[in-house]
């Protein structure tokens, strides 16, 4: 292939676009640059597998540090196991391709997506989405493309295009849009209480943008002369779904209009008839066309009685306004909460019922030190607010193993953490790192949303005074020609076999986070902002319960939290306290048995669970590191005693020394006939020396300087 440079310019920046230089042998390649980041996407189709009845689509996102110039540490000195950034752009690739493939291709596809060279002004991510859909073009996979992304930031009043980290940072809104030519078909924001309206302005704003790169992209195809054909699907003997409709169709429609509440008697339900078809069809002669269909194709029933499901599922919502449960379109299942659940110990607990639906979620308070370090190539080096999401198995009664955490725990997990991370309190109000785990004791549909509640009540429960409080729903849709219903809180089924999933998180003023996924290939805008509208209602409401069972944060911490106290120095101080080799900041520690961090702004924070050790901490350090003058007078206690003289401790970690000739206005014969080890003496700085000794003195003190510095020492 020849090489081809294209160049697309808007809102002053550009994205430059290299195909036929790099990765010859993939399927299709495309280095995507943006000021000096580069990304490298890749495309491969292999022919598929025997038995797989899905589309089996991977998609990696890889960092080399080399990007940045920098070299990994550890033993081995490579890149490990992807940091949680690099699996949330996997996903942020995958969810806006996956659904443009059409839905019988079976074949083996990846994308790779590598980025070569970081400029710390340019996330890779969007970049890396646009690049994957025309590295697909280019190998000629069957695609209902072209696809694009670009990213949104309001900084005041103005929404900027493809933001930098510093605008994205000091923006009240990060959108992430891609889009069709039919529509739009993947959102992901962050936003801190941004109104309905503003969201939905930028979303068409950052659509237009889209629009023009998914022409660009058009334009390389039929410059190239790469118009992919689109094979017909391949046709199946409609003997075996006939029989199946036939049969299944009544019973499944009567179980669906009795619209049963309950999952498990209505899955129960779906189940027996299922059991009964296939024990008709197992009763059939061997050279039945019927059985000879189910038993070449062992998945064949169970996808046929699927799709006749959906389809009757689909039509009850769009011909009768009725949901498999009996709920309105935009009625919220019933809401149980409570806090405090689990002992004091924990830090604070939260449990969030929403129907079948279950999160337990758990807050813990810890210290600077805990913060999470980021290795990666973005620019955040620390995370000082963790949420976690965890989903086992007998959530959803079912055994499998449990293993680390994947792309969706980590999605999931990841969304929650967006939408509470605008209402937190800031480090200087709330100096504590905050890690928030939810458990997903049961699952009928929204989790994630269910876990962001869940956090805001844990959060409240531990005492962490957030700004406002988080609720989230989850919109789902059901589209059948021209018809279009929105959904409010889907439920398992509705997102199982519905058309779109769409979570919506935030408080009474306004949005905090954003998902919205599609199973089709593109939405119009003005269903899109039907979608966030209806939203907000559910998200009063169910932040009403909330509010039922903790109005506001608790004004005490458990008890078995650890307490902070902070105090700022001189950075130029720093190396005094930590000592060489640590060996200062360590002393303290084993003095005082409290925890010590030091910023290199020069912020200490010390924590320990009981206060008063604490308290002894800080004020070592504040002795350590206060500025003495000469003429400063202290109520110190002797520590030593030498022929010459008595060493007094003024304040923690600070010590001087009374020459002989300055412990009284007499001639002293023995240090020992006026102080001795332990003895409270009040004394002045005489000087300090080149070398930093501080030389004291009892004579020349004026009676009230004494006092004062007894009732300093006192209040201390």
């Amino acid at each position: 292939m020849s090489e081809i440079i294209k160049s697309i310019s808007f809102d002053g920046r550009d994205i430059r676009l290299t195909i036929g230089r790099f990765a010859p042998q993939a399927g299709g390649s495309v280095l995507i640059e943006s000021g000096d980041t580069s990304v490298l996407v890749t495309a491969t189709r292999a022919s598929g597998r025997e038995g797989i009845d899905f589309l089996p689509l991977l998609v990696d996102y890889e960092e080399r540090l080399y990007a940045a110039g920098r070299i990994p540490g550890g033993f081995l000195r490579r890149e490990g196991r992807p940091p949680e950034k690099a699996t949330l752009i996997s996903r942020l690739i995958d969810r806006p391709l996956r659904p443009l493939f059409p839905d019988w291709m079976r074949d083996d596809i990846q994308v790779v997506a590598t980025t070569l060279s970081m400029d710390e002004n340019v996330p890779p991510d969007v970049l890396a989405v646009t690049g994957a859909s025309l590295a697909v073009l280019l190998a000629k996979i069957p695609f209902y493309g072209p696809m694009a992304a670009v990213r949104v930031g309001l900084v005041g009043d103005d929404f900027i295009i493809n933001p930098t980290y510093a605008e994205i940072e000091a923006g009240d809104l990060d959108l992430v849009i891609a889009g069709s030519p039919e529509g739009i078909v993947m959102i992901e924001a962050g936003a801190s209480q941004v109104s309905e309206e503003d969201i939905i302005e930028a979303i068409e704003f950052g659509y237009e943008v889209v629009m023009d790169l998914i022409k660009a992209q058009q334009e390389i195809v039929t410059e190239l002369g790469l118009e992919v054909e689109m094979p017909q699907p391949p046709q199946e003997d409609p003997t075996l779904e006939n029989f199946i409709r036939d049969r299944v169709t009544a019973p499944v429609q009567a179980v669906l209009g009795r619209l049963e509440k309950d999952k498990v008697v209505r899955d129960a339900a779906l189940d027996e008839v299922k059991a009964t078809l296939v024990q008709e069809i197992a009763e059939l002669p061997d050279e039945d066309a019927v059985k000879v269909a189910a038993t070449a194709n062992a998945k064949a029933v169970g996808k046929t009685f699927k799709s006749i499901t959906k389809s009757l599922m689909r039509r009850q919502i769009v011909e009768q306004g009725v949901r498999v449960d009996g709920r309105k379109l935009d009625e919220v299942r019933p809401i149980n909460c409570s806090v405090g659940v689990l002992p004091r110990r924990v830090h604070g607990s939260g449990l969030f019922n929403r129907g079948l639906t279950q999160v337990l979620s758990l807050a813990t308070l810890g210290t600077p030190g805990d913060a999470q370090e980021m290795d990666d190539l973005h620019p955040d080096e620390k995370k000082r607010y963790l949420h976690h999401y965890n989903f086992p198995p007998f959530s959803v009664g079912e055994t499998r193993p449990m293993r680390s955490p994947g792309r969706r725990e980590v999605g999931h997990g990841a969304l929650a953490e967006r939408a509470i991370t605008p209402v937190l309190p800031t480090k200087e109000e709330f100096p504590y790192v905050i890690r928030v785990v939810s458990e997903v004791l049961s699952s009928n549909g929204s989790t994630s949303m269910g876990s962001v509640c869940g956090s805001t009540l844990s959060l409240m429960d531990a005492g962490v005074p957030l700004t406002k409080p988080v609720s989230g729903a989850a919109m789902g849709l059901i589209k059948e020609g021209d018809e279009v219903r929105v959904l409010t809180d889907i439920q398992g089924i509705e997102d199982f076999l519905g058309d779109m999933d769409f979570k919506v998180a935030g408080t009474d003023t306004g949005i905090t986070a954003l998902q919205m996924d599609m199973k089709i290939q593109g939405l119009a805008l003005d269903t899109i902002a039907k979608a966030i509208h209806q939203a907000k209602p559910a998200r009063i409401h169910i932040l009403g319960k909330m509010l039922e069972a903790i109005a506001a944060p608790r004004e005490n911490m458990s008890p078995f939290a650890p307490r902070l106290l902070t105090i700022r120095i001189d950075p130029d101080q720093i190396g005094l306290v930590i000592g060489p080799g640590g060996k200062t900041i360590k002393g303290i520690t084993e003095q005082t048995g409290a925890k010590v961090d030091i910023e290199d702004s020069g912020l200490v924070t010390i924590s320990s669970i009981d206060e008063e050790k604490a308290v002894r901490a800080k004020n070592m350090i504040l002795g350590m590191t206060r500025r003495l003058n000469a003429g400063d007078v202290y109520l110190g206690k002797v520590t030593r005693v030498i022929p010459i003289g008595a060493f007094v401790e003024i304040m923690a970690g600070k010590e001087g020394m009374i020459h002989i000739s300055q412990l009284a206005d007499y001639r002293v014969g023995k240090v020992e006939d006026e102080v001795n080890v332990g003895d409270e003496v009040v004394v002045k700085i005489r000087e300090i020396d080149g070398r930093g000794r501080i030389n004291l003195t009892r004579l020349g003190i004026h009676p009230e300087e004494a006092a004062a510095a007894r009732a300093g020492s006192a209040a201390e």
